[in-house]
């Protein structure tokens, strides 16, 4: 982090000793600011993007210039763009909150909001395609309107954090099919036997004979989670009816929790 905010700084320096391109500049000086103020640093990346100014400054795509001058991955790039579009549609007055008065939800949580309501990229601030998650796989149906009121009044009124967010709706929003918990456990199991054998050979003190059986053991270990495992594997991958938030109980308010 020390290396990027430097990279920043002298990349900054430059622009303003050289005279460089005003936006430029202060697209850098938004990222610099980037914890203080995420809000507009994903405007301006918004506008930098529609404007096609990044290939004014040497770049031919944009996520190539955020990596390399701004210092921001892909994946953090698209989640401030989408929330920021996100924020327009569905929420437009915490935009003109000053973060001190009123709190400013971090673009996480609304990143969450996002992936719950299938907001995907705008196109020219036209509507926006539909969001997929990381396998892509389109986003989960629209849940209640119960569950949906609780959770933008815990993104916008509350300013709940994101790991709060997914422990509180994960449950209703993204359910988990039956035996992945299980699944997971197993595969958990597998992979820690599996390096345990892979370390054996590093280790002192073990002679060949002990060496041998402690192999054959996390072999026979790994064969038997796998017995255990390949039934419940094809189990999920079979297509079900998925239960969404409007046929499940809203998710416990915050009181509730407390």
């Amino acid at each position: 982090m020390a290396r990027a905010t430097k990279k920043l700084d002298d990349l900054a320096l430059l622009l303003e000793k050289t005279g460089g391109d005003p936006r430029r500049l202060e697209a850098v000086k938004k990222a610099q600011g980037f914890r203080r103020s995420w809000i507009e640093l994903a405007e301006t990346l918004c506008t930098v993007r529609k404007k096609g100014a990044f290939r004014k400054w040497g770049y031919d795509d944009f996520f190539v210039y955020c990596k390399n001058e701004l210092t921001l991955n892909k994946a953090t790039v698209e989640k401030l763009t989408i929330s920021f579009s996100t924020l327009k549609r569905h929420a437009p007055q915490v935009l003109a909150r000053d973060g001190v008065a009123k709190t400013i939800p971090s673009y996480e949580a609304i990143d969450y909001y996002a992936k719950v309501m299938g907001d995907g990229e705008p196109d020219d601030d036209g509507p926006q395609a539909p969001r997929k998650n990381r396998q892509g796989k389109l986003a989960p149906p629209r849940v209640s309107a119960g569950v949906m009121e609780e959770l933008s009044s815990a993104v916008f009124d509350e300013g709940q954090p994101v790991a709060q967010l997914r422990k509180r709706f994960d449950s209703v929003i993204f359910p988990k099919p039956k035996g992945a918990d299980q699944l997971a456990a197993l595969q958990r199991a597998s992979g820690a036997a599996r390096k345990l054998a892979e370390m054996l050979p590093d280790l002192d003190g073990i002679d060949e004979k002990l060496h041998s059986r402690l192999e054959r053991d996390l072999g026979q270990l790994r064969e038997l989670v796998e017995a255990q495992a390949a039934p419940l594997r094809e189990k999920l991958k079979k297509p079900s009816r998925r239960t969404t938030g409007a046929q499940k109980k809203p998710a416990q308010s915050a009181e509730a929790m407390n």
